[in-house]
């Protein structure tokens, strides 16, 4: 029996060039996501900036992601603005890419990655958005194959950075005093705490000596060239498609494919006049909204809520699962521990593999009842054995087998409640994108106070065994709540 019927294969083959084109834009997505885990701390060496300084560069792009997210839908519905703006933030990508390692000072390289992770909110938007209106009723399936592209750009990034990054520290000290301290630090166990796309700075990281002044070692620029040739066929493919739809200003003799009435009979674009928008704040203009029934606010809420949930779930999960794995009670080594974001994103990626295939065997509804459900349940097995690390391990690859499918297959789901109205689309994109920040700044802050608690705890017990005579010291601790009880 073939893994899809004839109906499916002939959309394909139809509309191969547009779909190819818009999985490579999630291609180059995934690409620019992954790469600042990794190459962070060659970064700081290229500043020459401190720990706490250089982790600024992860709320930029974060926060702008979620902007470019919001705006990205301010391109008109037709095909031509969509793949000018597809064009030119693919475009950017690989030139931020380029000047990355031209940026000698923390600052510009902030205001680089803010404009990478604006174009990334732009893609995150359009791909999304042009492929339901491409597909509607069977955007599922390729929504699936869509955020693989994502996993799989992500993958390729840290595997083109790793030979590229430093063993040792790569600002050696004036002082060759501190030659035996700087090779004495564990980078790679910093490189995992600071994981997490604005995480910030992860507590117990700045106990590190890593030297701001000195001579600066490092060979990370070759990967970002690299990279950057790597993402230029991407933007080459998006002109390609605008020269075969004849959208260039040479030639527009050519229907725009959004234009055309799709074979249910009715044309995407229909409820648009000329110069209209599909903004996030289109969709919230009272005239818009005015006589929508409740049950239209109700599902593009409820639908946020859930993608606002799972989004930051993956961000924070990725971010914050090594630093959890190092601590009590678990108390892993760092390599162990340092296993477990890569099994993370590797089950999410084999798991929007393995859901292309499911979306067309089974319905949206279904498929995302079952893997919330999947997701819960595995949250709470998390906390029951949460001083099993052989159960971490368990838990961290189900987790991303059953989180991996909520994205598209909800947004097919919602896009297809809503007849593909196209607000919808943007709604999701940009709670999902205001999740994945929020949820790490949350996260990150709750850590830092558990870590504030336990400095606390530590330095009260020395001062408890040099004054034996006190009395009841623990129960006057825990009156003033500096211990728990």
């Amino acid at each position: 029996m073939p893994l899809f019927d004839g109906r499916i294969w002939t959309l394909f083959v139809r509309h191969w060039r547009q779909t190819l084109t818009y999985w490579s834009v999630f291609f180059s997505f995934g690409l620019c996501i992954a790469f600042l885990g990794p190459t962070i701390l060659d970064l700081r060496c290229q500043t020459q900036s401190t720990l706490q300084q250089i982790t600024w560069v992860f709320f930029s792009q974060q926060f702008f992601l979620l902007v470019g997210s919001s705006v990205g839908g301010l391109c008109k519905r037709t095909l031509a603005s969509s793949l000018y703006s597809l064009f030119s933030c693919t475009l950017i990508i690989s030139l931020v890419f380029a000047i990355i390692p031209l940026c000698y000072h923390v600052a510009l390289l902030s205001i680089a990655m803010a404009i990478a992770g604006k174009a990334m909110g732009v893609i995150d938007t359009i791909a999304n958005l042009q492929l339901v209106k491409l597909y509607q009723k069977d955007s599922a399936v390729f929504l699936q194959a869509l955020h693989f592209f994502i996993g799989l750009g992500a993958l390729v990034s840290p595997l083109v950075a790793d030979p590229f990054l430093a063993e040792d520290n790569c600002v050696l000290a004036s002082n060759s005093t501190n030659s035996t301290t700087n090779s004495s630090v564990d980078l790679d166990h910093i490189r995992s705490s600071l994981a997490g796309h604005g995480a910030g700075l992860q507590p117990g990281a700045s106990q590190y000596p890593l030297h701001t002044e000195g001579v600066v070692i490092t060979k990370v620029s070759y990967a970002f060239w690299i990279m950057a040739l790597i993402n230029l066929p991407v933007p080459a493919a998006v002109l390609a498609l605008l020269y075969h739809e004849r959208l260039l200003p040479c030639s527009r003799t050519s229907p725009r494919l959004l234009d055309r009435d799709p074979a249910s009979g009715s044309s995407p674009a229909a409820d648009c006049g000329p110069g209209s928008h599909v903004s996030l704040f289109r969709c919230c203009n009272p005239e818009k909204l005015r006589g929508r029934p409740p049950s239209f606010f109700i599902i593009h809420a409820l639908g946020g809520a859930i993608l606002f949930i799972t989004d930051g779930i993956i961000g924070s999960y990725a971010g914050f699962v090594y630093t959890y794995a190092v601590s009590p009670p678990l108390l892993m080594s760092h390599k162990s521990a340092g296993y477990l974001d890569s099994i993370f994103w590797a089950s999410i990626t084999a798991g929007r593999l393995a859901f292309i295939y499911l979306s067309y065997r089974y319905s949206a509804p279904r498929l995302l009842t079952v893997s919330l459900v999947g997701v819960i349940v595995v949250q709470c097995f998390l906390m029951i054995f949460y001083h099993s690390c052989v159960f971490l391990f368990i838990g961290t690859c189900v987790l991303g087998l059953c989180i991996s499918s909520v994205f598209p297959s909800m947004l097919a789901f919602t896009e297809d409640i809503l007849n593909y109205k196209g607000c919808a689309t943007t709604v999701l994109v940009t709670s999902a994108s205001t999740g994945e920040m929020i949820l790490q700044l949350l996260v990150g802050s709750v850590r830092k106070l558990t870590s504030l608690h336990q400095t606390v705890h530590n330095s009260i017990l020395p001062a408890q065994n040099q004054h034996p005579t006190s009395i009841e010291p623990t129960s006057y601790l825990h009156r003033t709540n500096i211990l728990p009880v």
